[in-house]
């Protein structure tokens, strides 16, 4: 297991330690955003997708009415610009896993995917696949403590954007 922790001050800290975060993922990769209402983890996307070129800060919204929210994105991977979709999903009105078929969850882990999922450890198959988690706790006040757990190694990060 790579775990990496941060220290979050505030919303536009937390905002560039999803900066940060971005140029330590790979496509594909799927994490678990955890997080108590509220903790940060649609601002945390916001960074992230912004460092990816996916989308302006003000333009990452939570899906938890839309379930998934998809951002087409760049990354610099070994010197070279490539196109990748960013998946913001919120598994917490789904209620089995028959119900992630009418999403189309499988057909969204593809090569080119980054998928950022709440709520994900609510079932079996898909917490098998998952590369790790995000995990934002409150710290008193703003403050939050941000760990980035990978499963297993992952390749290094890319460099830019």
């Amino acid at each position: 297991m790579s775990v990496r922790r941060f220290i979050s001050n505030g919303p536009r800290e937390t905002i560039e330690i999803g900066g940060e975060i971005a140029h330590m993922l790979s496509s594909p990769t799927l994490l678990f955003l955890r997080g108590d209402l509220g903790a940060g983890k649609t601002t945390l996307v916001k960074g992230i997708a912004q460092a990816l070129d996916a989308a302006d800060p003000d333009e990452v919204t939570s899906p938890t009415f839309t379930l998934v929210h998809e951002y087409d994105g760049r990354q610099r991977v070994n010197g070279k610009e490539r196109d990748i979709k960013l998946y913001h999903i919120d598994l917490y009105r789904i209620e089995d896993e028959r119900q992630l078929e009418t999403i189309g969850f499988d057909e969204l882990a593809t090569e080119e995917a980054i998928l950022l999922v709440e709520w994900g450890e609510k079932f079996p198959n898909v917490a098998k696949r998952s590369d790790g988690e995000i995990l934002i706790e409150h710290a008193g006040g703003d403050t939050r403590n941000i760990t980035l757990t990978f499963k297993e190694k992952q390749p290094a990060p890319s460099q830019g954007k």
